[in-house]
């Protein structure tokens, strides 16, 4: 029988009242006469009526979409056509706040490379103008794509900005990515523009990508311009190598403008794993993006008082999410550069400076503060502070016990899950509902998510598959390439036809708190940054030393994730040298993100009879399931392999369970 964990937080009467959640029940019975008895009841009707809950979204958050002829023509996954007709663009929510409330702080970067910068909402119309004219100069318009490679700073946000409200196509990558990396995720789409900085500080040191970028250009044959933020180097040596600089694209402030889009264009390629080929090039909408996330940011109870910041790399998902609280005019603070530099203490520096009201980060930093022994709330001010978000991989019940111990007794602490895949979460938080010890507070609104068992029947009290019952406006448009849409539908719908399955081990409880356990695929999932194995085997397999490899995530609750990197040699005896050169690689091709925690050396790699890396079997045994269980040894290529897995999952005892 499920058990109900422990009360930490419960909001006030007062605060609860006076949360936007509040205000959209309210909403609600006046506007449409509806009314609930309790937040399930809402979540049910938002599931089940979802012409008349996304609508809802659209008209509580005065979001600029209009003309649509039919909300969802037909109910299908994939393929839901939401909104058809209606004209949208991410950018016009954003950037309308420069009129509402000009001389308001929109932005403030803290970086390690810049300092400090402060930017009003419209300083930053101003600079999005600016770059603006300077891409249209290159030829940029309506669905060209215009890629990065910028860290998470104003500059980031101002070019998102200014290539979305021209209509044309968004794709970043982080400056700290390997070079093969970047090339596999660009190339796929072809990109008209680049657009980066030459390098960073980052841990008191100064990192120069200069040649990096510069071999990155010439092979992305696409390129027609290319403009550089020179932070390392001599601008004037960028100019002379035909590229332009990006101060002379911020040079000649003027007001932005915003072409409307059609709900379904294109607004941004993200990236997510594939554990076979090329990362998963997955396409996004605006319309779709603008609707998740003014929900995500009533569910976060975000508005234009706050003063909102998330510890992400421009990598992440979580970048892009830092636009709904744009979207929902909050100031944004953007953290660029090492949180343990000078130490563990830092970020929340900033959270005290800015009188932040909402910070979020990957809960494996909050586990870092745990064991650094960090006492925010007893050496700072964080009296501003009234919410706290995390994600990326389970919290655990100390994490939680920390928070409240070490940073705030008064404290709303709102973990989420979700991902790149649909730019949004599943489950969350909402501030009218108390806060259980190691639990997401609920399901989000307009999201049908659900646990299955492998039979596709739905589960309480016990973990089983995160999957999707219904379509949602942020789900995949396509991946790029994908023309036949094969890979879409091996990616999410092949286990359960028509429902979307996401990858993650999930428990509901009776009350419709959640608890995330782990990847339930072979996705590598390192502080919220999932790669596909795919791109560690064509590091490590690319040696001529090495004639094969197996790369297991060992992720679950309450427990640091921990990279295991099987390895065969060419000569039996894994040496430190090979091992150093493995590591070499890894950080050279793909980032020091993804560098195992421990590299194994094993006779073969165990595969099935078409000859596929059997990655979820070993990592189920490595878990602590039944060795009879995860896998038929009869449909395996080399049975025999599998006993040497056995035998490393016996001597790390503490792995498994």
């Amino acid at each position: 029988m499920h058990e109900e964990r422990e009360i930490l937080w419960t909001p006030s009467p007062e605060q609860a009242e006076a949360s936007r959640m509040a205000a959209f029940l309210r909403w609600l019975k006046d506007e449409r006469g509806l009314e609930f008895e309790d937040y399930q009841a809402l979540w049910r009707w938002s599931v089940s009526d979802l012409d008349g809950f996304w609508t809802a979204i659209i008209a509580f958050c005065d979001l600029p979409v209009s003309g649509w002829r039919e909300v969802l023509p037909e109910r299908k996954m994939p393929g839901a056509d939401w909104f058809p007709g209606a004209k949208t663009n991410l950018a016009a929510q954003i950037l309308r706040h420069a009129k509402d409330r000009p001389e308001a702080v929109a932005l403030v970067g803290q970086s390690e490379t810049f300092g400090r910068e402060e930017l009003t909402w419209a300083e930053l119309d101003a600079r999005v103008g600016s770059l603006q004219a300077s891409l249209r100069a290159m030829g940029v318009g309506r669905g060209d794509r215009v890629v990065a490679v910028l860290p998470n700073t104003p500059a980031s946000v101002i070019a998102f900005l200014a290539v979305s409200g021209l209509g044309a196509i968004w794709s970043l990558c982080a400056p700290d990515m390997g070079h093969v990396a970047i090339l596999d995720r660009f190339r796929q789409i072809e990109p008209k523009v680049l657009i980066a900085q030459d390098g960073y500080a980052h841990g008191g040191k100064t990192h120069d990508r200069g040649d990096l970028l510069a071999s990155l250009a010439g092979e992305l044959e696409t390129l027609e311009a290319k403009i550089m933020l020179a932070a390392v180097r001599e601008g004037a040596g960028w100019a002379g190598q035909g590229w332009t600089l990006w101060s002379e694209t911020q040079a000649d402030p003027q007001p932005a403008t915003v072409e409307m889009m059609e709900f379904s264009d294109p607004v941004w390629v993200v990236y997510s794993s594939g554990t076979t080929g090329n990362p998963k090039p997955i396409v996004h909408g605006h319309g779709g993006v603008l609707i998740e996330g003014a929900k995500q940011a009533l569910h976060q109870d975000l508005g234009p008082e706050d003063r909102f910041s998330w510890l992400t790399s421009s990598g992440w998902i979580m970048w892009n999410s830092q636009l709904n609280a744009l979207c929902a005019g909050s100031m944004v603070a953007l953290f660029d550069g090492a949180p343990n530099y000078p130490d563990m203490l830092e970020v929340w520096r900033m959270v005290a400076r800015e009188k932040l009201t909402y910070f979020g980060a990957g809960a494996a930093f909050f586990q870092g503060c745990l064991k650094a022994g960090v006492r925010p709330g007893a050496e700072l001010d964080l009296s501003s502070l009234r919410a706290l978000g995390s994600t990326g991989s389970p919290l655990s019940q100390e994490g939680y016990d920390w928070i409240y111990s070490e940073v705030k007794r008064d404290l709303w602490l709102g973990p989420i899950s979700g991902g790149t895949d649909l730019a949004g979460a599943f489950v969350g938080s909402n501030p009218m509902l108390p806060v259980r010890a190691g639990e997401m507070q609920c399901r989000m609104l307009g999201n049908a998510v659900r646990a299955f068992d492998e039979d596709g029947n739905e589960v309480i009290g016990q973990v089983g598959e995160l999957v999707c019952t219904e379509p949602l406006p942020s789900m995949p448009l396509y991946f790029w390439g994908d023309t036949d849409g094969s890979r879409l539908h091996d990616s999410y719908f092949d286990t359960y036809p028509g429902i979307w399955r996401h990858g993650d081990w999930i428990e509901f409880s009776p009350e419709g708190g959640s608890v995330i356990y782990g990847r339930s695929d072979a996705t590598i999932n390192r502080r919220g940054l999932r790669l596909g194995s795919s791109e560690i085997y064509r590091a490590v397999e690319g040696l001529d030393a090495v004639l094969d490899s197996l790369v297991i995530d060992l992720e679950f609750l309450g427990r640091d994730s921990f990279m295991v990197l099987f390895v065969v040699p060419k000569e039996r005896g894994l040496t430190d040298a090979l091992r150093d050169q493995i590591r070499g690689a890894i950080r050279e091709a793909v980032s020091a993100r993804f560098l195992p925690d421990e590299i194994v050396e094993i006779t073969d790699v165990p595969r099935t009879l078409s000859g596929k890396k059997l990655e979820v079997p070993v990592k189920k045994l490595l878990l602590g399931q039944d060795p009879a269980k995860v896998v038929n040894r009869d449909s395996m290529a080399n049975p025999h392999s599998f006993d040497q897995f056995l035998a490393y999952a016996q001597t790390r005892e503490a792995l498994a369970g």
